[in-house]
């Protein structure tokens, strides 16, 4: 079993699609460990996604994820980070393989409405910036 990570994006909370997005995953059979909905402040982006700041897009992104409410998951599954990944779909929503999220949901490139892990490593890191261990379940009990 793994644990990934994933954030509802703003446009996705806006559009009022938390419920179908969450009912999307657990169908992929990934479990919610924890999940919760924040509005992050600029600093918290700006941290969260640092391994963007050279690239042109980073001001815009980290405006973008601080322009309304998200939801922060944590799911646990096998092969939890590939399960994910593959479920969202294609950065440009109109490149995304039918039935996934950001073919189904996402608006733009920049308004796709995921975000998820894309390693063990990062899921690790992701997890532990957005949640304490004692909001974390154990959902295979």
């Amino acid at each position: 079993m793994e644990r990934t990570f994933s954030i509802i994006k703003p446009d996705g909370v806006k559009r009022n699609l938390i419920g179908k997005i969450l009912s999307k995953i657990e169908g992929a059979d990934l479990k919610v460990v924890s999940t919760k909905m924040i509005h992050m402040s600029r600093r918290e982006a700006e941290q969260f996604y640092a391994v963007h700041s050279a690239r042109p897009f980073f001001g815009e992104l980290c405006e973008y994820m601080t322009s309304g409410p998200v939801v922060v998951s944590v799911l646990e599954g096998k092969n939890a980070v590939a399960a994910y990944r593959e479920l969202m779909g294609a950065t440009d929503p109109a490149k995304a393989d039918k039935g996934t999220i950001r073919a189904e949901f996402g608006l733009s490139i920049g308004e796709n409405t995921v975000h998820g892990s894309d390693s063990l490593e990062n899921a690790s890191i992701e997890v532990a910036y957005f949640f304490s261990g004692t909001e974390l379940v154990n959902a295979a009990k």
